[in-house]
């Protein structure tokens, strides 16, 4: 990067105290331990275990998944020409994080993260740092109320929806059930943004390993976790509309792997995760 860029004054970020109930397992610190992260809990590191020890490839998964996001960031900057980004379901700030990845590409890339766990809104300041010819600002919202997300300020203020942006949904959708009407999410999101814009979505399936990611489904479940694991039929309903980007709708390690890539060995039984990137034409 050319040098940083502090968005947002220290006044911004004065939240009130924030119970972030250390005493029960959370999605975003799972995810953090599985992957290698410190910013976890006793609870979680028993949610990780209990569901690594259903499935023991989880953590390969989860890492593809995230190897994945950089690789469709740098796709869409480069070959498409992408410098606006609006990442939902942020989690907690791993780098490199999905704006160094974009600027990296294209330094004036802005990138908006949208997140609603406690967790992350604490270590938000590490996701606004930014180069100087870019931007990025980070919203507290719930992805399933999706006026509070359009309405937001800070996503009028950093990007241009009449102009072409990458609509990021990377390991989110899980946990939206099929009652709060997951596909109508993504179609009103989509609707809001310009001809140009794209569609990057993973979803959690047990296509690839079925006995095992239901283990992972029964564990977060149990212990407060609501999780809902899709077929590949089920993921193709996020993508009516749009156009698919070759190889379409694959396991997340066989899209358009390239030299920076860690998947070589990787087998489909260790990843339980679709993606799919879509272009919207009109």
């Amino acid at each position: 990067m050319s040098g940083t860029n502090w968005m947002s004054s220290k006044s911004e970020f004065a939240q009130p105290p924030v119970d972030l109930r250390t005493d029960i397992p959370h999605s975003a610190r799972v995810y953090d331990y599985l992957i290698g992260g410190k910013t976890n809990y006793a609870p979680d590191r028993a949610a990780g275990d209990a569901s690594a020890l259903a499935y023991p490839s989880l953590p390969i998964s989860m890492k593809q998944t995230r190897i994945f996001m950089h690789r469709v960031t740098r796709y869409l900057a480069r070959e498409h020409g992408i410098r606006q980004f609006l990442d939902i379901g942020t989690g907690i700030p791993t780098q490199p994080n999905l704006h160094e990845v974009a600027q990296e590409a294209a330094p004036e890339a802005r990138v908006v993260y949208v997140d609603n766990d406690p967790i992350v809104l604490t270590h938000a300041r590490h996701l606004m740092t930014s180069t100087s010819e870019g931007r990025t600002e980070y919203i507290d919202a719930d992805i399933r109320n999706v006026d509070s997300i359009l309405g937001a300020q800070q996503l009028h203020e950093v990007l241009d929806l009449k102009q072409p942006v990458a609509l990021s949904l990377i390991a989110i959708m899980h946990f939206v059930l099929d009652e709060d009407d997951p596909q109508g999410i993504v179609r009103r999101l989509m609707s809001e943004l310009a001809p140009g814009s794209f569609l990057a979505l993973t979803i959690f399936t047990g296509d690839s390993n079925p006995e095992g990611v239901a283990g992972v489904g029964r564990e977060y479940n149990e212990r407060g976790i609501p999780l809902q694991i899709r077929d590949k039929a089920e993921t193709e309903r996020f993508f009516e509309g749009l156009d698919l980007i070759d190889p379409g709708i694959t396991l997340v390690h066989h899209w358009r792997p390239d030299e920076r890539d860690a998947s070589e060995g990787v087998r489909d039984a260790d990843v339980s995760m679709y993606g799919g990137v879509a272009l919207k034409r009109d």
